[in-house]
């Protein structure tokens, strides 16, 4: 049997640099691979923990869905459904609700965060802003994860800690209800990218650089890269630098070799500037124009995400008619 692969992207806007090659790219390759059926899906029920507006939500759902479509998604061999089109998901998600212990949820690491970040304030109430949206995050990250009976799941190692709750949930409902759900194998990604300022690219941190960008645009955002003092002809150490570390994710390996040679026999930061923009705007390029095409086409976007949901959800009645018989509910 095909192994199942997937993963999903939250609608924030268009995705950046870094959720391309951490998380689009990967799962587009294994796409290729016979040996694996793909889902993919837009996780926009998980971006209600941050109240976007309503307008804004359906706009950020086809920039989501339009950068997928532009990056090479083939429909033909991947399933790609909005996460809201799945109401056997938000079922699950209350299932696994009740057998997960409030400790477990206690643990995870964006909670623990948002938790930090009011304590480093002092405020009086350490819970401030945090919805249980937020706070249950993680058990609709299981659902959408176990529903699909998922092999591997590409993650950041800063995310694994979602997939091993995830399995521990499974274990749980395995144990108590003498069940198979399946245990999905993480399958950690490339390193994340650094953005503009060195920390991990986020948009959260505001130093991400838009996947989608003008050629314009894409080159201020490589020329506003920190980089050191040091001088044309002093040798630099590419393990810390941004502009290396961006221009390795897209770049040739003879081409990443050839540019570490120039870093330790002198190379001025506007030339590596220039080299950088020039290399990741040729992989862009297609993709940009596409991109547009996708965003200038949403009725077909509708269609996409329609026919993926029928898909989808053909397996996912199957799991939850098992999930039912297995509580008692028929």
């Amino acid at each position: 049997m095909p192994k199942t692969i997937l993963t999903g992207i939250k609608p924030t806007g268009m995705p950046h640099l870094g959720n391309y090659i951490g998380a689009i790219a990967p799962a587009l390759q294994k796409a290729k691979d016979s040996e694996y059926t793909c889902y993919l899906f837009i996780a926009d029920y998980h971006s209600l923990t941050s109240l976007p507006s309503a307008k804004k939500l359906k706009q950020m759902i086809y920039e989501v869905s339009a950068a997928w479509l532009a990056t090479g998604l083939d429909c033909n061999k991947v399933i790609l459904y909005r996460q809201s089109d799945i109401p056997e998901l938000f079922e699950l998600h209350w299932v696994l609700s009740c057998l997960t212990s409030k400790g477990l949820m206690n643990r995870a690491h964006s909670y623990k965060a948002l938790l930090q970040a009011n304590k480093e304030i002092k405020r009086e109430n350490v819970d401030h802003g945090i919805n249980m949206g937020v706070y249950n995050y993680p058990i609709l990250m299981a659902a959408d994860i176990l529903l699909f009976s998922a092999d591997e799941v590409p993650v950041s190692q800063d995310q694994a800690q979602h997939l091993e709750i995830a399995r521990d949930i499974a274990l749980k409902f395995n144990h108590i209800f003498h069940t198979n759900i399946k245990l999905p194998e993480a399958w950690i990604t490339s390193d994340s990218l650094p953005g503009l300022d060195g920390r991990k690219m986020s948009k959260s941190y505001h130093n991400h650089i838009p996947l989608f960008s003008s050629a314009k645009e894409l080159e201020k955002y490589i020329k506003k890269i920190k980089t050191d003092s040091s001088t044309k002809a002093e040798a630099k150490d590419p393990s810390s630098s941004i502009l290396f570390k961006l221009y390795k994710a897209f770049a040739s390996k003879e081409n990443t070799q050839k540019l570490q040679k120039q870093y330790k026999d002198g190379i001025g930061w506007g030339e590596v500037k220039e080299i950088v923009y020039q290399e990741i705007n040729i992989h862009l390029k297609e993709k940009r124009k596409a991109y547009q095409y996708w965003m200038q086409h949403l009725e077909k976007i509708d269609c996409i995400l329609a026919e993926g949901a029928t898909k989808a959800r053909k397996p996912a009645k199957i799991f939850m008619e098992k999930i039912r018989t297995a509580i008692g509910i028929q």
